[in-house]
């Protein structure tokens, strides 16, 4: 059974090492870190099983993250050309399984590069879809936009802007809860998997959204959510991230 809030340590913010060596290299960059405070109840049955929701505060919580991948490939520094770089937003949430192991869950992956759609769904069990999709920076303000392609519900739509500020992050449990995740938990193979990555510690700074619509939270399963301001707005200009082979179930 999973442990519950109070008897889980505080969410490290400094990454350990990877148990193994690292299979997949990225750059995740720009990106915009927006959170609502959700009722467990919602989140429990979208979660892979062996696990639960992962709460803080006595709350779970739903996240839309737009940002840019870039240079993703296999093992380290081998980027794939064109196929590795792109725009991404997911719709996330947070669990814990039997171990005490926190990890991402990913509602949905929209990107705008269909092979790479095509391959984390067949070897993760990911649930990304192809969409047309773009981010737009002027100073201080980014746009990040997507339609879907496929699969259903095909035109679904995100725009998010936001402003960046300057007041920096630190000692911030919640920001930590939300954003130093290490590893995801996926159901693939016939089984529910957890993938654990490494990174630098998030360089975050608060922002400010200035216009939001979106259907990507209704259909993912929070219908309503979009309309309500979000509990949390956090940007980062980003860190290079390793991902390491799938570790076995507790």
């Amino acid at each position: 059974m999973p442990p519950t809030e109070d008897e889980l340590p505080p969410v490290d913010p400094v990454a350990r090492p990877l148990p193994g060596r690292a299979v997949l290299d990225q750059f995740w960059a720009d990106l915009t870190f927006l959170h609502w405070r959700v009722d467990p109840d919602q989140t429990a049955a979208l979660l892979p099983s062996g696990t639960r929701p992962d709460l803080f505060d006595g709350s779970a919580w739903v996240g839309l993250i737009p940002f840019r991948m870039r240079g993703a490939g296999f093992g380290r520094g081998h980027p794939l050309p064109y196929v590795g770089s792109f725009a991404e937003t997911n719709v996330r949430l947070y669990a814990v399984d039997g171990a005490g192991r926190r990890g991402v869950v990913f509602a949905s992956l929209e990107s705008e590069r269909l092979a790479f759609v095509l391959g984390a769904r067949l070897a993760l069990g990911l649930n990304y879809t192809w969409s047309r999709m773009r981010v737009d920076r002027r100073g201080d303000e980014l746009t990040y936009t997507s339609r879907r392609r496929w699969p259903a519900p095909r035109g679904a739509r995100s725009r998010v802007v936001v402003r960046v500020g300057t007041d920096t992050v630190v000692d911030d449990p919640l920001a930590d809860f939300l954003t130093a995740r290490w590893a995801l938990h996926t159901r693939a193979w016939g089984a529910t998997r957890y993938l654990p990555n490494t990174h630098s510690r998030w360089p975050l700074v608060r922002a400010q959204v200035l216009e939001l619509e979106d259907d990507l939270l209704a259909v993912a399963g929070f219908p309503g959510l979009a309309a309500q301001p979000p509990d949390s707005v956090l940007f980062s200009r980003g860190v290079q991230t390793q991902f390491g082979l799938p570790l076995p179930r507790p």
